[in-house]
């Protein structure tokens, strides 16, 4: 199975808005771009809101139907591991291997020596084809990446071997997932990642490392975007020359987990890309469901209620929340509206709070961090969130379709 050059990863908490979602995709694609949408939610995301893995592929084969598409579209079981990958085997023709939690394990002294054996003609001066100045080599360096990264390829291979016998060799693609960690992987990790996988016979299709900067949930980008640019630039090197000399999937390509809106970057991989002519991956996760929120709000009367009603509740709750995302959210309390308060705004002026529109005057990217970790307050709103949804289906459905079309694909395929 061949993933396309480009693909759009949609996340929808509350699966409502598969239309929507696949709407924006096809109107990129009339723009000139040939890019496939890719379903994707998470085994954390799914005991939350009390869904299944087949409920994603409901949605997407409904979507799919609805709209006449009929080019590639895929299902993704979202950063699995081997203790929650059997629910998603059946749903799933696209499986996220997170091994991040493995990175540092111990590895046996004979694993880490038949490594070093392997890399000898690598030692020296390596040098990647479109990268100007050569990286230099040595048993130090090959011994600090294998204790660092061999385990966590070892359990990619696990995860992978148990998909193949469930699902058969090829009738999945397989990303790798290394990048909700602390510590970036620098391009000369990755390139002996990628070995450490070919090694293994994992045959990535993507694969989503962690960059410099903070990825926060559901706003912009913080860091250097010089730098990000530069690694960005030297992993899609790195990539390409990984495929010819490890005999890696000629698609293999680079996956960002944006964890949505990563605006400023966008650009930069856009420009990139063009430049190498190579595909990229991105995910969007939780975009949808703050539009979701945006839409309620602006259709008014007891979606407005319920809206802000999620919003009190989440300010209520926000350490219960926010704990489980700590590591990918900054919130400053002391921006924080009062739940008094927001209970006073217009549909317009919460929208405007919470929807990312950079430099407006009322958006607030703690207000929009915080309802981000609140899906968890909607879920158990149950058969009235959703109620909600339906009833206001084409506001909402419009939020959804510009939002991922306007403010995602344009910037990221410069369209």
């Amino acid at each position: 199975m061949e993933l396309s050059k480009y693909s759009f990863g949609v996340g929808d908490r509350f699966s409502h808005q598969g239309e929507a979602q696949l709407r924006a995709i096809i109107k990129a694609n009339k723009s000139g771009v040939d890019v496939s949408p890719v379903w994707n939610k998470s085994n954390r995301e799914h005991g939350i809101v009390k869904t299944t893995p087949n409920d994603v592929r409901t949605e997407a084969d409904a979507a799919v139907k609805a709209l006449g598409w009929n080019d590639r579209y895929f299902v993704d079981a979202d950063h699995i591991n081997l203790t929650t990958v059997a629910p998603f085997v059946e749903a799933s023709d696209f499986f996220t291997l997170d091994v991040a939690a493995f990175i540092g394990n111990e590895s046996s002294k004979e694993a880490i020596e038949a490594f070093l054996s392997s890399c000898e003609k690598y030692k020296g001066a390596l040098q990647i084809p479109g990268i100007s100045e050569p990286i230099q080599v040595d048993d130090e360096l090959l011994i600090e990446i294998a204790v660092k990264f061999l385990a966590a390829t070892e359990q990619a291979a696990s995860i992978y071997q148990y998909l193949v016998e469930k699902k058969g060799k090829g009738n999945f693609i397989t990303e790798v997932s290394m990048d909700e960690v602390d510590t970036p992987q620098t391009p000369v990790d990755l390139f002996f990642i990628l070995k450490m996988l070919a090694d293994r016979g994992v045959p990535a299709q993507t694969i989503a490392p962690k960059f410099t900067g903070r990825f926060n949930k559901g706003v912009d980008y913080v860091g250097d975007l010089g730098q990000f640019a530069k690694e960005f630039e030297e992993d899609v090197l790195v990539i390409a020359h990984a495929i010819k000399e490890f005999g890696l999937p000629a698609d293999l390509k680079l996956s960002v987990h944006s964890g949505s809106d990563k605006f400023s970057i966008y650009p930069i991989m856009a420009e990139i890309i063009k430049k190498h002519d190579k595909g990229l991956h991105v995910k969007t996760a939780g975009t949808t469901w703050l539009e979701e929120v945006i839409g309620l709000a602006l259709a008014g009367g007891e979606a407005l209620e319920a809206a802000k009603e999620v919003y009190a509740s989440a300010l209520s709750r926000k350490d219960e929340l926010c704990g489980p995302y700590a590591d990918v959210i900054d919130i400053d309390d002391t921006l924080l509206p009062s739940a008094e308060e927001v209970n006073g705004w217009s549909g317009e002026k919460f929208a405007n709070t919470l929807r990312h529109i950079p430099g407006h005057p009322d958006y607030n990217l703690n207000f929009r961090q915080l309802i981000h970790v609140g899906y968890k307050v909607a879920a158990e709103m149950g058969e009235r969130y959703y109620s909600l949804l339906e009833k206001n289906a084409d506001v909402v459905g419009s939020c959804v379709e510009e939002n991922i079309y306007e403010r995602h694909l344009k910037r990221l395929f410069n369209l």
